[in-house]
């Protein structure tokens, strides 16, 4: 199968994989992976299926059969959504706190929570971060303005 080829066929039946992966799964990075493994082995098997109507109900079974292999999959299993996460082992005292370190910029974020919340020292922190110790000392420093100025702002 050429790469036109693949292009037409995503045209042609990726809406329908699409909504049904959507309607599956209820969320959109997990109706992307299964639209992208669907096509994946659509592509591999495309040369057994025989007529357009073939295809159509090979897709749909397919986009079917991965959402469900999804939900049963050990590691959905033992994860949870990322705002319940954010949550869990947080003392209620501490929740504000948390929440405000989450919603600061990823490279403060990771400095302040390493150092305050698992209690590592700034050598510590920047061997794990591969960063100088310099480095970490400003974005704790930064991230602990942005922390202050967050927390007031709810004040």
């Amino acid at each position: 199968m050429t790469q036109e080829e693949r292009t037409r066929a995503v045209e042609r039946w990726g809406d329908m994989v699409w909504r049904l992966a959507l309607a599956r799964t209820a969320n959109v990075p997990d109706a992307e992976d299964v639209f992208q493994e669907v096509f994946l082995r659509f592509f591999r098997h495309e040369d057994e299926l025989q007529s357009d109507e073939h295809r159509k109900a090979w897709l749909i079974r397919c986009t079917v059969n991965r959402a469900n292999s999804l939900f049963s999959s050990t590691w959905r299993r033992r994860t949870v959504p990322l705002e319940v996460a954010a949550q869990v082992g947080v003392e209620d005292e501490y929740r504000e706190v948390y929440s405000a370190v989450l919603s600061l910029p990823a490279r403060y974020r990771a400095v302040i929570h390493l150092h305050y919340f698992e209690g590592l020292s700034v050598a510590e922190i920047a061997g794990i971060l591969n960063l100088p110790e310099g480095t970490v000392k400003s974005q704790l420093s930064r991230g602990r303005a942005f922390l202050r100025d967050l927390l007031n702002e709810e004040v």
